[in-house]
């Protein structure tokens, strides 16, 4: 039988294969009594889980390293490293079997509800979201306690042509699945910034998610289509759908294969206006997928990545030698190191501090003022390695001019440090900041004044002005670009830095969705920084766009107030 479902497609394409559900793990345990003289060889047994999961997640990023998606899930697998380390799950359980004389299993599966039960009571959505981690966590434990531990799926009976279905996906799951190579994703839970949407856009393949019953509804080996441009997954489809699919889908491999040909193209406007596209990366190992997509330079290097997944923190050597391998393969084209974004759901070992809400809590430049000597250890690396390329600075998450003006001193000191120590370094490399809080773009005037560049973070900009949490499911909906208010910052920043004669870009989703390109053309932006894999696309549009057209269009669409009136108005400007 064939039929559709419907869900969030969060990475577009079409895939095309058979069906491999991934088996969920019962969080079930049966209770009984130890005897008393059995009590500390089944808290061993259960020290021993969690031991044994502790190895996994080491073992999984270490296996990672050479993999493209790494960076958009070290975050997550940090995460559940810090709740498996957690007193209140280990010890607790522990303690329970202890009092209670039960077995580990019970104990473990008692403290997860105990532990759930506090998490609904959270009023902060992100943290209420953070119990499918712990959940997640203890699925692993639990496996190590049945002798089963790290569940990795059979072999797939129809190799490089299947389809992961599953209900949800931890991202040490997507490490171990990843290693079969499936054509798409589909999970019943999950949102456009969800582990799963995340990867799937890293990795580039398609990927629909939200689709509630897709685990329940989907058998093993059912022959499916994956359509993530139109957020559907059809099941069985007849011979004149999939032939009609089947077209499609090539009609794409072609096009991806045409936009190649665009690589060496010099990016301008039909009416002649330069433009420059660059690209965000996470480890210098993503420097190669820059040169393949012919970027202008490097954006974004998210610096944090370097810290995460390890014991220890990278010394001055360490990052050094990363932002110098960066910036010798980008041979003389420019490289943006966005200072460490640590703290929020981004956390260091041995340094991490609990908040209310991360996302508005010590992270970022904060982070940074708080911890002096890791920052003066990143800026000594970044300026010895400015003398190898042109490396530009690029500060995050800035809400004011005590924030910069202290940034800016920090600065100098390791400049001096330098200079007293005769190492060589760029006296003059650029010191930007990113513009993501509404205070900033509200005195954007300020930061003009002070700084040498601005990169607009769309995604952080959009969350803070619209007060939404973009990865709680409750309200995703309601995270929309469109906004009168987002767009009105927006323009705003733009042409307030072009009227300064100060560059600008903009490094957040918006610059790799092609539907805005000649929307944020319009407004005068001239730097895009995005995906690698998202760069051609994005140039094609450029080339294709004629401001005299584009720009009237723009502005009028920033005065407008209804958003439904501001979607008709951009599906006109892309026509």
């Amino acid at each position: 039988m064939s039929f559709i479902l419907h869900g969030v497609g969060v990475s577009d394409g079409i895939a095309i294969g058979h069906a491999h559900l991934a088996k969920p793990t019962a969080l079930e345990a049966a209770h009984h009594l130890v005897p008393k003289n059995q009590i500390d060889r089944e808290i061993a047994r259960l020290n021993d889980a969690f031991a044994v999961v502790r190895k996994e997640l080491e073992t999984l990023q270490a296996s990672a390293m050479d993999g493209p998606a790494l960076a958009e899930f070290s975050a997550f697998l940090e995460l559940h490293h810090m709740i498996l380390d957690d007193p209140m799950l280990s010890e607790a359980a522990s303690n329970c079997i202890a009092q209670t004389h039960c077995n580990a299993e019970w104990a473990i599966t008692q403290q997860m509800d105990a532990l759930l039960e506090q998490f609904e009571k959270i009023d902060d959505a992100y943290l209420r979201e953070r119990k499918t981690d712990v959940i997640q966590v203890v699925e692993r434990v639990l496996k190590a306690l049945l002798g089963h531990p790290g569940y990795i799926p059979p072999p797939v009976k129809y190799a490089g042509d299947s389809i992961l279905v599953a209900h949800d996906l931890s991202p040490a799951d997507v490490m171990q699945y990843k290693q079969h190579h499936f054509n798409a994703f589909l999970t019943d839970l999950g949102s456009p910034t969800s582990h799963t949407a995340i990867v799937a856009r890293s990795l580039n393949i398609p990927s629909v998610v939200a689709l509630h019953h897709a685990h329940q509804v989907i058998l093993e080996n059912d022959y499916l289509i994956v359509d993530g441009s139109q957020n559907i997954v059809i099941v069985n489809p007849g011979k004149y759908v999939l032939s009609e699919y089947r077209l499609r889908k090539s009609q794409l491999e072609l096009e991806k294969r045409k936009l190649k040909r665009l690589k060496s193209v010099v990016t301008m406007t039909l009416d002649g206006t330069p433009v420059e596209l660059h690209a965000n990366i996470e480890l210098p190992h993503d420097v190669e997928q820059v040169k393949e997509n012919g970027a202008d330079g490097i954006g974004l290097f998210r610096s944090e990545f370097l810290f995460l997944n390890r014991d220890n923190l990278p010394d001055e050597d360490e990052q050094f030698e990363a932002y110098r391998s960066v910036a010798v393969n980008m041979r003389g084209l420019p490289v943006t190191i966005r200072t460490f974004d640590l703290g929020g759901d981004k956390n260091v070992k041995n340094i991490t501090r609990v908040a209310a809400n991360p996302a508005l809590g010590l992270r970022a430049i904060r982070f940074c003022l708080a911890e002096p000597g890791l920052f003066h250890t990143q800026l000594r690396a970044i300026l010895r390695a400015s003398n190898f390329g042109k490396l530009r600075i690029l500060i995050p998450m800035l809400s004011s001019v005590s924030e910069i003006e202290q940034t800016l001193h920090l600065i100098d000191e390791a400049k001096q440090s330098l200079r007293d120590e005769q190492i060589t370094f760029d006296e003059d490399i650029p010191v930007g900041g990113m513009i993501e809080i509404p205070a900033a773009a509200l005195r954007l005037d300020m930061f003009l004044r002070k700084l040498d560049f601005l990169s607009i973070g769309t995604n952080d900009l959009i969350q803070y002005t619209l007060a939404i949490d973009r990865v709680d499911d409750a309200v995703a909906h309601l995270y929309n670009p469109l906004h009168p208010a987002v767009l009105w910052l927006i323009a705003r920043i733009i042409q307030s830095a072009n009227r300064a004669r100060v560059p600008v870009a903009i490094c957040g989703e918006m610059a790799g969705d092609i539907q805005f390109t000649r929307l944020l053309l319009g407004l005068g932006l001239q730097q895009f920084s995005m995906y690698p894999a998202q760069l051609l696309t994005v140039k094609r549009q450029v080339l294709n766009s004629y401001l005299p057209d584009v720009i009237p269009l723009a502005h009028r669409i920033v005065k407008t107030e209804n958003s439904e009136k501001i979607s008709g108005l951009l599906m006109k400007l892309n026509n």
